[in-house]
């Protein structure tokens, strides 16, 4: 009996350890499901790229009498009947929803790339190059920013392709295939949101078309993927061939345009290095003593010092700038000497659960970052609410571009007054070192401003969101990389920055 006990003892203690390693790469079994609102109304929906819901056209299918629409119909039921095991595993991976599934993939993507470049034998960090992807290192290196930025045009195409899909489904109303055919077996549950165009197809397409943009890399996954994606609902008899080309068309077509402000958004000049001898001189001009410096070795230049010039979405650069807070305490202060000593009493006395909580949101290299952690948890909410694919849609979309305005406000706060970390003053750290400023703490600034737009959407998760919210914030602290101010104001930042995107959650004819 003692044997096996320990022997369990073991097993148990080997499962919290591998769980720990992989906290965020785990993701829970999901099953399909019926929505609890269909949204009817969404294709009258406010979009963020798209004039309205009629700026792509999509023709108007064929009769469900037609000759041309029963000979699909005979297609789909030969091909249901004739499904493998393997089809049967992507039906009901897909059946989980396609913009769950798309941002999963993405997350996964995020991970991959989140590795900052070595240094090569000149003691120089290469930059990855778009052009040679899967050179070294390989581009991306998927870092907060560029994880924010990927998620939010994502979400962004999605949701106003879904906003044009639902426009195009009720205007022509043709109803699933096992609706009009009662002899089509469904693998999946289905509702009575009509089939044209295809709703999963018009989301494989539009977030195939911004992955690849983003993560060049990786067409070959990538292909697989869509393929996947529309084959499985012909597998699991959910739609005819012409529902999945239609949606296939719109959802190239939305991305395309979402891709035209990706282009002039201003991110191909936010890794200019050229503007950091201003960015210091004008810190010092307001009494920066002593700037940040990296504390590697080689000495790494700073992560896309002008990612603060990029194009936010939910308000423009004169509110962001009067939102910037106030200047972080003098170097030669009370305050910072306060929060400097806070740091060592830490490091000589860290507790375990400071220790876990530090780790938990670490977040660093091969993690799909601060901005994935919280798109997670918006995935996850939206599944456990049973929200259609047009309401997830917009969840994520409020919530990407919340968190890319966090992660180009904050950025803006670090280049202006370039405060140097604690680990200039002899603090160590365990859970990786940053290549920026340390004022404010961008985990803090991404977290305020998430847990306000979902709770926002979720008002019964919005004490927890909170909470959250504010043990990522404190982290940092615990983690020894971050001054309590740090974390305090960018928490209260990020807070008022996830206000814009709610009051255009607000005022987009959702009523959600």
């Amino acid at each position: 009996m003692k044997k096996i006990h320990l022997s369990l003892i073991f097993l148990t203690v080997f499962s919290l350890v591998v769980s720990s390693c992989n906290k965020d790469l785990e993701e829970p079994l999901r099953e399909a499901y019926i929505p609890a609102k269909l949204d009817e109304k969404g294709g009258t929906w406010k979009t963020y790229i798209l004039a309205n819901a009629n700026e792509v056209a999509v023709a108007e299918p064929k009769a469900v009498n037609s000759t041309e629409y029963q000979d699909e119909i005979k297609k789909l039921k030969n091909t249901v009947a004739t499904i493998t095991p393997e089809n049967k595993k992507a039906v009901s991976y897909w059946g989980a929803g396609a913009v769950y599934r798309w941002n999963e993939i993405a997350r996964e993507l995020a991970a991959r790339y989140n590795l900052p470049p070595a240094s090569n034998a000149e003691g120089k960090y290469p930059v990855p190059d778009a052009a040679n992807p899967l050179a070294d290192p390989k581009f991306p290196f998927a870092n907060p920013p560029y994880t924010a930025r990927a998620l939010a045009y994502l979400s962004v195409a999605q949701y106003d392709a879904l906003v044009a899909a639902w426009n195009y489904k009720y205007k022509y109303n043709r109803k699933a295939p096992s609706k009009n055919d009662a002899s089509v077996s469904a693998l999946l549950p289905v509702s009575d949101l009509p089939s044209y165009p295809s709703e999963d197809a018009v989301v494989a397409a539009a977030s195939y078309t911004i992955l690849v943009a983003m993560f060049p890399g990786e067409v070959p996954l990538l292909d697989a993927k869509l393929a996947e994606a529309k084959n499985a609902r012909i597998w699991g008899g959910m739609n005819v061939d012409s529902d999945i080309s239609a949606g296939d068309a719109l959802g190239k077509a939305v991305a395309a345009k979402v891709m035209n402000r990706a282009k002039a958004d201003g991110m191909g000049a936010a890794n200019n290095q050229a503007l950091t001898t201003g960015m210091i001189a004008n810190a010092k001009s307001m009494g920066l003593k002593s700037e940040w410096l990296s504390q590697e070795i080689p000495a790494r230049p700073p992560m896309l010092p002008n990612y603060g010039a990029v194009q936010p979405w939910n308000f423009d650069k004169a509110t962001m700038i009067a939102m910037r807070p106030g200047p972080p305490p003098s170097l030669d202060s009370d305050e910072f000497k306060k929060a400097l000593d806070e740091l060592k009493e830490i490091d000589k006395k860290q507790t375990r659960e400071q220790a876990r909580i530090a780790n938990y949101w670490s977040d660093g290299a091969g993690s799909y970052t601060p901005p994935g952690h919280w798109h997670r948890e918006a995935a996850n909410l939206c599944f456990q609410n049973k929200f259609s694919e047009l309401a997830t849609a917009r969840t994520l979309a409020l919530l990407g571009t919340a968190e890319m305005d966090a992660g180009i406000a904050c950025w803006d706060v670090k280049t202006y007054y370039y405060y140097p970390r604690p680990q200039q003053f002899g603090v160590k750290t365990s859970v990786g070192l940053p290549n920026f400023q340390s004022y404010t703490s961008g985990h803090s600034t991404f977290s305020g401003a998430a847990a306000a737009v979902l709770g926002s959407i979720f008002p019964s998760e919005a004490e927890r969101l909170k909470e959250r919210a504010n043990e990522a914030s404190m982290s940092r602290v615990y983690g020894l990389i971050h001054y309590s101010f740090d974390c305090q104001v960018g928490l209260a930042h990020g807070k008022k920055i996830g206000e814009y995107a709610i009051a255009r959650g607000k005022a987009d004819g959702s009523g959600l």
